[in-house]
């Protein structure tokens, strides 16, 4: 479960507060400060399985993106700050990113080509909370890799099957698409990428 401690705080505040050496994540949810739960032994080899297949296309096309090991994303409209399974870095943005070097900080979507959040218990901040955030920040694409069939109906439907919903920013707003089984993921940050949500949901 999800473990919140409830002291109100602002970004900056939280970002000087971090443990060093944690052994779990946090994240800044409206002034809030939040425990992530520890990711399961599936979570884990999907969110790797994942990397290592945008590496393989990054090297591939010679694309100037990043992936790093943690990054923190900053929204300005509220004190939250998040930290994402994965996300991709546009290299030749992050120069105009004051609060890389130092903190690895990310407060402008037009460093992130795409952020991937692979569900876990606590589903809804993903669909709910993550989904807006990242939106009106303006990062172009988001996958949510429900391989458990977690979300409620109204986002995966009824049949409450392994799901990956991806959004990409079409006129300033999301539009999603989802895939289920050997259906080929469409990607905006990896135009050429083949890779079915079978094979995630199987790493």
């Amino acid at each position: 479960m999800t473990q919140t401690i409830t002291k109100s705080i602002s970004f900056d505040q939280f970002v000087d507060w971090y443990p060093e050496n944690a052994t779990c994540k946090y994240e800044l949810h409206n002034g809030a400060i939040v425990e992530m739960p520890l990711a399961t032994g599936q979570h884990s080899n999907i969110v790797g399985f994942i990397i290592g297949e945008l590496h393989f296309e990054m090297r591939r096309l010679k694309l100037a993106y990043s992936i790093p090991g943690d990054c923190l994303i900053k929204f300005s409209e509220d004190e939250s700050g998040y930290l994402p399974d994965i996300i991709v870095l546009d290299r030749e943005q992050l120069a105009n990113e004051t609060r890389w070097q130092k903190e690895s900080v990310i407060s402008s979507g037009q460093s992130v080509r795409l952020v991937v959040e692979v569900v876990s218990t606590n589903w809804q901040n993903d669909y709910l909370r993550k989904a807006g955030d990242y939106e009106l920040l303006g990062i172009p694409e988001y996958w949510i890799v429900d391989h458990g069939g977690l979300g409620g109906r109204r986002f995966i439907g009824d049949l409450k099957a392994p799901t990956i919903s991806v959004y990409q920013m079409i006129n300033g707003e999301y539009e999603e698409k989802q895939f289920r089984g050997d259906e080929v993921i469409e990607s905006l940050a990896f135009p050429e990428l083949k890779l079915t949500a079978a094979q995630i949901f199987q790493a």
